[in-house]
């Protein structure tokens, strides 16, 4: 059966067994493959679901203009959108992402302004910067994928029950990294719709704040800096506000680089730091839970994107993380014809 263009493409992604980590904790670890979606992320869902709802809305018209302050995704994914539609996109990034995405996004027509990363509380933050320049052109909508639930809403409309009906229902925890938030309080609540006893833990990297939140309440950050991109922050966003939120996991950064390295070696899954750490929290969810239980996590998107830094080791060198990539496997290369001298 055919689908209609990019936006029909999003969504109905697998849901994959990974094998050595299930076999490791006896448990199922079960992966939502987010990267193939047609955009490549996870954040194609909420790019089409907001720009489906301003056009619903009247607030987005023929000839129109996308503007969004984003880490990457969410603008790689508004731009094949805005293609697919007709629309201007312009995209607002930090100055501090991996040169693929910026790359990528000027590749599919998008007008990309870099700013300098600035803490959330400053008025030249990439999201405010975003705000005002959609104010200043006519016709434009500012997607605000922070606080705007569209974000949520999809999740709760399709990948959660996508998540519920791949696992024929067998879901005892939910683990995720949360950036706007919207994957994870959308994907949490329809879980918990389906069964209360659903455990959703979030998973936090360094300089992220909503670890404290969690455990103690407060937005404060704990340790500084990470490698990971697009995810961790440090307010509640409308979209993460009324999650169900159980628990919350602090992993490091050597954690997670040596489980995106693992994805790779073990499972042959070429992905992005934010798989890693999803990963790795899933893993010790499982061991918490022990063995003969089922976790689901989020594959969020192809290591393609992030291959000048997280796949580059020279730059995991000089942050100190080089020793967290596992040794690459030894195999003997099958050999399709005997050598001959």
């Amino acid at each position: 059966m055919s689908a209609q263009g990019f936006l029909a493409a999003v969504g109905r992604t697998p849901l994959l067994r990974l094998r050595t980590f299930s076999e490791e904790t006896g448990c199922e670890i079960l992966g939502k493959a987010e990267f193939l979606n047609p955009g490549g992320s996870v954040k194609d869902r909420a790019a089409a679901a907001i720009v489906q709802q301003a056009e619903a809305r009247g607030e987005l018209r023929p000839g129109g203009t996308v503007v969004e302050g984003t880490a990457g995704n969410t603008g790689i994914g508004l731009a094949h959108v805005c293609n697919a539609r007709g629309y201007r996109c312009v995209i607002v990034m930090p100055d501090n992402q991996s040169a693929e995405k910026y790359q990528l996004l000027r590749t599919l027509g998008a007008e990309v302004h870099a700013v300098p990363a600035v803490p959330y509380s400053n008025p030249n933050q990439y999201q405010k910067v975003a705000q005002r320049l959609a104010a200043s052109l006519p016709n434009a909508i500012w997607s605000n994928q922070f606080d705007n639930t569209a974000n949520r809403d999809a999740h709760f409309r399709t990948t959660g029950p996508e998540i519920w009906e791949q696992s024929g229902g067998r879901v005892d925890a939910f683990v995720a990294a949360s950036g706007t938030g919207g994957t994870f309080a959308g994907v949490a609540a329809y879980l918990k719709s389906r069964r209360a006893a659903v455990r959703c833990v979030l998973a936090d990297p360094p300089g992220s704040s909503l670890y404290a939140y969690v455990r103690e309440g407060r937005l404060q950050p704990t340790g500084s800096g990470s490698v990971t991109e697009g995810i961790g922050i440090g307010r509640l966003t409308a979209n993460l506000a009324t999650a169900p939120i159980d628990d919350a996991l602090y992993v490091d950064d050597a954690a997670t680089v040596s489980l995106v390295y693992r994805l790779l070696y073990e499972e042959g899954l070429f992905l992005g730091s934010t798989s890693g750490i999803n990963v790795a929290a899933a893993l010790r969810v499982a061991r918490q839970l022990g063995p003969g239980h089922t976790i689901v996590t989020v594959l969020c998107d192809g290591g393609a994107r992030y291959q000048s830094r997280l796949f580059n080791p020279t730059w995991l060198e000089q942050r100190g993380l080089a020793q967290a990539v596992p040794a690459a496997p030894l195999r003997t290369p099958a050999l399709s014809a005997p050598l001959v001298a």
